[in-house]
């Protein structure tokens, strides 16, 4: 998967959990948790949705690998 189907993926999802966020002004180096106010049950249900849209299951070991836009949308990329 290309690094742009990788951030649609992730940008679609993303969408679906925190709907009245502007993703453009997400800083992509900095925690999604922080800078889109999600709490444990959305961080989980956008992991759910990754692995539901792109097959990419991310295991809890990996959820430092994911803390960012820029982390998610290299992983996703990279394990699809």
């Amino acid at each position: 998967m290309t690094p742009d189907e990788a951030r649609a993926s992730v940008t679609e999802v993303l969408h679906r959990i925190a709907p009245e966020v502007e993703l453009d002004d997400v800083d992509p180096a900095e925690d999604l948790r922080d800078e889109m106010d999600l709490d444990s049950l959305d961080f989980l249900n956008l992991v759910e949705g990754i692995k539901e849209r792109t097959g990419v299951d991310v295991p809890e070991s990996d959820y430092p690998q994911v803390r960012s836009l820029g982390g998610f949308v290299a992983y996703v990329a990279e394990h699809a």
